[in-house]
């Protein structure tokens, strides 16, 4: 799919991973839906990239949220053929604490927002991708969606967090194979430790120390290199069903 084609709504599009796809798909000659949450800066971040981008305000893990947005997305682009999903929270609480049992409210959170909310612009924005006419390589979407190395390496206290993303991992293929039949590829990324508002509250030494951890290159990762992986997987018709992880080849320790 040529990046100069795509009508693409990116949810958490107000920063981070999200802000950075929406900015590197606006300035290959896609136009953009940022999907966020009202309070979020997703209105000046759509201004700030032009004409190429749309601001519309939903929850993610509410269904008539996410279908007036697309809605709005469909009509402000023209059609929709790409969904990036990067909208996401994390909260760290182990099993048993000093306070004693986690909360199962905190846990039921994570797993609503980047499990099920996931899975509901998932099914939401392929039936809008149905609708349209396949391109040369018979393609009628793309869907690109973000797990974490969480996921196989969770560490003290991401019981949740991790759950959430494995659950991203383990329905990226059968969602891939229910989709093809329309023309609609589905992937995921896993990225490691990059520089996100998650990890913008560590003090500098911190997040330096973080990112020595990773074996090459010896830093954090940046949200242009995983915009650049979501931008070469909507290019490249052969990646379907795959999990692709973005680590620096780190593997998390315990803690």
């Amino acid at each position: 799919m040529d990046l100069a084609s795509v009508r693409a709504v990116v949810t958490g599009g107000a920063s981070g991973l999200g802000r950075a796809t929406a900015a590197r798909l606006a300035g290959a000659g896609a136009r953009v839906a940022i999907l966020d949450r009202p309070a979020s800066a997703g209105a000046d971040v759509a201004k700030s990239l032009g004409a190429a981008a749309v601001f519309t305000a939903a929850d993610v893990t509410s269904a008539d949220d996410v279908a007036r947005a697309l809605d709005a997305a469909r009509a402000g682009l023209g059609a929709i053929n790409v969904l990036v999903n990067c909208a996401g929270i994390g909260t760290a609480m182990k099993t048993v604490g000093r306070s004693g049992p986690a909360k199962l409210e905190e846990f039921s959170r994570v797993i609503q927002v980047n499990l099920i909310g996931t899975f509901n612009c998932i099914r939401l924005a392929a039936a809008q991708m149905a609708k349209n006419a396949p391109n040369g390589e018979g393609e009628r979407g793309v869907i690109i969606n973000t797990a974490s190395v969480a996921a196989f390496d969770g560490q003290i206290g991401q019981a949740a967090y991790s759950a959430s993303k494995g659950g991203v991992v383990g329905m990226t293929l059968p969602i891939a194979r229910d989709l093809a039949e329309l023309g609609i590829r589905v992937c995921t990324i896993a990225p490691g430790l990059f520089e996100t508002p998650m990890l913008a509250g560590l003090p500098e030494p911190a997040r330096v120390s973080l990112g020595k951890q990773v074996p090459f290159p010896p830093r954090l990762g940046r949200p242009t290199e995983y915009a650049a992986l979501a931008a070469h997987i909507i290019e490249n018709p052969m990646l379907n069903g795959e999990t692709i992880r973005l680590d620096g080849a780190i593997r998390m320790q315990p803690r």
